[in-house]
């Protein structure tokens, strides 16, 4: 019997480098149940940070353009195409937009026997027109070519089968949502953690006393940045010694408006740190941690900050809505309010009270619901499903992966 048989391959497609970081231990724990796990995804970009990749996963570059560019994705789709020959995937599970489709569509024509693809937003909520309706019309494909759907939050399922991309039975979430949960250890507040956030305040040059929100992502609109530094300079007179600190970094694909960007330049109470590979730290130099996100899929910002004790607020968008309850475990405003937004700033950062319940709230329900280990086991439990249907060999296959 060869190894094949007795080990069926997984592949697994994102189209950016970053997004193999938000699947850590997930591989690893499907290699050790019995998959043979491999990983596709682009080369890092120059503007995007570092992430870990997998130990004892192999990983092979396909290039993949994040826009809509039909010369480019041809040629991507011929070489996934090839790689799916070659490897002979028993599962594919394939996330992201661009990858989504090309990827699925390349399963598919492979007949891959189990097809997943993982639906981690709706990339056309922010999007009008033609452009619109060709990101419906992508992401309708990508949801044909797949077996089953997995959405990371219910909202961003119910909003799928609204737009018509797929129904309630070819969809799945996994408990309360997420792509992978959270390993809360990484970002507790241990002694050690204190004394690395106090050094990182230091380095960045932020006074002892002064307040500090938190924003960690890409710096585009469609993550709300120009409410967010609106919001912040409006609070700049009521607030003088509160400053804005942003982890992440600029994208050419959605830029900044002119006006917002020279705002941030120019304000000497914006801290940039660019792209970090451990987030840990920021999260602890803060006070609250803010994500004005137009659109989401389960936000992993707001879990890890909940994980780090701090409160969160979010925009009333599509995936944050899922792990913020306005006034339990966040605060929420209306998607583009830069008045709401500044008054919940402000509200966190003078009332200690609030801030604290907030956080205790959201650390508790990290803990409770968005640990690792369950959206592993229920993946996993999704993938023996799935094949029992489907695959002609699983006499061969199932006792090795059910052990």
């Amino acid at each position: 019997m060869t190894e094949n048989l007795i080990r069926p391959r997984l592949v697994v497609a994102v189209n950016s480098a970053i997004a193999v970081g938000f699947l850590q231990g997930q591989l690893q724990f499907l290699h050790d149940r019995g998959f043979d796990v491999t990983v596709l995804c682009p080369k890092r970009r120059k503007d995007e940070w570092e992430v870990e990749r997998p130990e004892g996963v192999p990983t092979i570059e396909v290039p993949l353009e994040r826009e809509i560019a039909p010369l480019q994705d041809l040629v991507s789709l011929w070489r996934l195409g090839r790689i799916m020959r070659e490897l002979r995937p028993t599962v594919t599970n394939v996330g992201t937009p661009k990858a989504g489709l090309l990827g699925g569509f390349a399963a598919w024509l492979n007949r891959v026997p189990c097809r997943f693809y993982t639906l981690h937003g709706l990339r056309f909520e922010t999007t009008k027109g033609l452009k619109r309706r060709i990101l419906v019309y992508a992401d309708r494909l990508a949801c044909r070519f797949a077996h089953r759907v997995i959405c990371v939050s219910q909202s961003v399922r119910e909003k799928a089968i609204a737009s018509g991309l797929t129904t309630w039975e070819r969809t799945a979430v996994f408990g309360a949502g997420s792509c992978n949960g959270v390993d809360a250890s990484r970002f507790a507040a241990t002694p050690g953690m204190k004394q690395r956030a106090a050094e990182l305040r230091r380095r960045l040059g932020i006074p002892k006393q002064a307040p500090v929100a938190l924003f960690v992502g890409r710096l585009t609109s469609d993550k709300g940045i120009p409410e967010l530094m609106d919001a912040f300079s409006q609070l700049s007179h009521r607030h003088p010694e509160l400053r804005l600190l942003l982890v992440g970094c600029f994208e050419d694909g959605d830029p900044l408006p002119v006006e917002t960007r020279n705002s941030l330049d120019t304000n000497s109470r914006v801290i940039f740190a660019g792209a970090v590979q451990d987030t840990a730290p920021y999260y602890a130099a803060a006070d609250v941690v803010i994500l004005p996100s137009h659109r989401e899929g389960l936000p992993t910002v707001i879990l890890e900050a909940q994980a780090s004790g701090k409160p969160v607020i979010g925009a009333c968008a599509t995936g944050i809505v899922d792990v913020v309850a306005d006034g339990e475990t966040g605060l929420l405003f209306p998607i583009g309010d830069v008045p709401a937004l500044a008054e919940a700033i402000a509200k966190i950062i003078g009332d200690r009270g609030l801030a604290t319940k907030l956080a205790r709230a959201g650390q508790e329900q990290v803990q409770r619901h968005f640990r690792q280990e369950q959206i592993w086991q229920a993946l996993h439990r999704e993938y023996l499903e799935v094949l029992q249907r489907k695959e002609s060999r699983r006499s061969s296959i199932l006792p090795q992966l059910e052990n």
